[in-house]
């Protein structure tokens, strides 16, 4: 989870985190919808989806709840698993495309403001922008890949063990429910996957010093 809300007494760091976010839901439901078509689906361009347009990518309510209680979701990437090319891998590669290219965002901001933001001042609005943006791509990815429905590794988990499966099956029923009982168990260990997550990730990439 990110939450935004300590950036609300300063209207510039807001604009500066609400933009980062834009980009960061924007380029992620985008990557579903790319991989979907290019396993030939074109469910996501026929209904406008394939674009990195925001506007076609941010679900109002759901950009708000993240921007104030650190919990949202942009729209749903639309797709047909009947029409991928491959059908039982087919669903976790489109879902997997969206950390994918959270991650790929945060190399490029972060070797970016490796390069040039010793050159900035620490209050750099520049320098806060590729931070956040780094460190929300981050956040996001790790967030994604935990195998509970409606994550995004939960179709991987799928693909592994089969629709039919028992456990898979129960968390297709159940997965949400399990989401939110324990985003808001007062130890929330998904906070402590996330931290760790995003500290691995920029070490993987070599932004440690980001962290």
């Amino acid at each position: 989870m990110f939450n935004f809300t300590t950036l609300l007494s300063n209207p510039l760091l807001f604009v500066v985190g609400f933009l980062a976010l834009v980009i960061s839901i924007s380029v992620h439901e985008f990557a579903h919808v790319f991989a979907a078509y290019l396993q030939g689906d074109q469910t996501g361009k026929a209904l406008g989806r394939l674009t990195l347009n925001p506007l076609r990518h941010l679900d109002p309510i759901g950009t708000l709840a993240i921007l104030f209680i650190g919990l949202g979701w942009g729209r749903p990437a639309p797709f047909n698993p009947y029409a991928l090319r491959y059908r039982r891998w087919g669903p976790a590669l489109v879902a997997l495309a969206g950390p994918i290219s959270n991650i790929i965002v945060v190399a490029l901001a972060g070797y970016v403001l490796l390069l040039f933001g010793s050159n900035l001042e620490s209050g750099n609005l520049l320098r806060l922008f590729l931070g956040t943006l780094v460190i929300l791509n981050a956040a996001l990815a790790v967030f994604n890949i935990i195998p509970i429905p409606p994550l995004d590794g939960s179709h991987l988990l799928e693909a592994v063990f089969g629709e039919s499966n028992q456990v898979v099956r129960l968390l297709k029923t159940y997965g949400i429910f399990l989401v939110i009982v324990i985003l808001f168990l007062p130890s929330n260990p998904i906070s402590g996957f996330i931290l760790w997550g995003v500290r691995l990730v920029l070490r993987l990439l070599g932004l440690g010093q980001l962290a």
